[in-house]
């Protein structure tokens, strides 16, 4: 993807990553030092869970999400962190074997009203698995440099 910065995105504008399938070795990894709750630990233990079966951390999902697009390089040159997230949701659970990619829609683009020089993009990552179903979704507030 190409660089981009405050000024050439525009609301509306959408973007696609590739995926990245989740193993059950990964989920209980990130789960053992993040989250470690019996149903992103165990197999066995998930089973009897009202889901059924192992499922990554919410979290995992949200930075697995994050990276996904970042690793375009689509902001790379303009970044300079966030001030937050906003409107953090989990819809559907993350499997492994599951393969996820992100949907990244524009917002809103705010240029900063007293530093001339950058600005808010509000992003709505999505989250989506192979069967298209919404696993995640969230906005960040980047700020980003201008032009």
């Amino acid at each position: 993807m190409t660089a981009k910065f405050l000024d050439d995105l525009h609301p509306g504008e959408k973007f696609v990553t590739g995926g990245i399938t989740l193993t059950e070795s990964e989920i209980i990894g990130f789960a053992l030092t993040y989250d470690p709750q019996p149903f992103h630990l165990n197999a066995v233990v998930a089973a009897e869970s009202i889901y059924g079966g192992l499922i990554a951390s919410g979290f995992q999902v949200v930075s697995l999400t994050f990276r996904l697009f970042i690793q375009s390089g689509m902001l790379a040159e303009s970044s300079m962190g966030s001030p937050g997230i906003d409107e953090l949701r989990w819809f559907a659970p993350a499997r492994p074997g599951d393969t996820l990619h992100a949907e990244v829609e524009v917002m809103a683009v705010i240029p900063s009203k007293s530093k001339s020089d950058r600005g808010i993009a509000r992003l709505r990552y999505s989250a989506f698995n192979q069967r298209h179903e919404l696993v995640s979704s969230f906005v960040v507030n980047h700020l980003l440099r201008r032009r």
